[in-house]
């Protein structure tokens, strides 16, 4: 969805002014919308603020709206090892999440709380926890995460600290003010891109969302530079926390 020229040329005037360069980061979004494409997301046009200015400043930006998908729910990196037909997920995480430096997950708020569709993905990245890297850490230590949610409910801090509760266990790193959220009046009112909702023209939103965008691309600069996360105290391969009577792995 196109951003509001006045927000268009803030995004411009602060990429100009970038203090250091982005260009060798990745990013994937992936948008637990309802709605099949090609069907207009509300999702979409709070999340245009954010790809915007990551795309303005060259971080590659892989956008995956969940419901376009086959992904089956369960905890299992290969759902088709659990007897269904099709999962599209490992080939997404094979080539769009392990890659990425950050994570952003978005999403409606319904009855108060986030989708089934974002709740699915989080489920799925999950079942990937599990891997580590050389060093014997977590796959994604080393990764930034946040979160967009958008709705005409209340219910936006309430998605952002189960998201964000959910990406830092699994590993990622989150940044300081790595949410932004709008809700509209509660009852049937409008969604963020419907005309005259007033969201675009949300200052605080707005705000919030150019933070958060800022921090998760601070963050994953300082991490990317760094290496990682420093590795000392935190490898698996210090312990060994076997079960064989249990065939669940630990991280489930």
């Amino acid at each position: 969805m196109p951003i509001p020229a006045s927000i268009q040329q803030f995004i411009d005037r602060q990429a100009d002014a970038a203090p250091t360069s982005y260009g060798d980061l990745r990013a994937v979004v992936f948008n637990g919308t309802l709605k099949r494409s090609p069907e207009p997301s509300q999702t979409d046009g709070l999340l245009a603020i954010s790809r915007g200015l990551l795309e303005r400043l060259g971080v590659q930006v892989d956008v995956v709206r969940i419901v376009d998908h086959v992904i089956p729910p369960g905890v299992w990196p290969d759902m088709t090892t659990q007897g269904y037909d099709r999962d599209d997920f490992p080939r997404i995480y094979r080539e769009l999440v392990e890659p990425a430096d950050i994570i952003l997950i978005a999403g409606p708020i319904w009855l108060g709380d986030q989708s089934s569709q974002t709740r699915t993905v989080i489920e799925r990245l999950y079942a990937y926890s599990g891997e580590v890297n050389a060093a014997g850490q977590w796959s994604y230590y080393g990764k930034v995460g946040g979160v967009v949610t958008t709705g005409n409910e209340d219910g936006g801090k309430h998605v952002s600290a189960q998201v964000l509760y959910a990406l830092q266990h699994i590993g990622l790193t989150i940044p300081p003010q790595s949410d932004a959220y709008w809700n509209g009046e509660a009852g049937p009112g409008d969604s963020y891109s419907d005309p005259g909702s007033g969201g675009p023209e949300n200052a605080w939103t707005t705000r919030n969302t150019v933070f958060m965008t800022w921090n998760i691309l601070h963050y994953a600069r300082m991490l990317k530079d760094a290496g990682g996360v420093p590795t000392y105290g935190n490898s698996t391969h210090d312990w060994d926390l076997s079960h064989p009577d249990h065939p669940n792995p630990e991280y489930r």
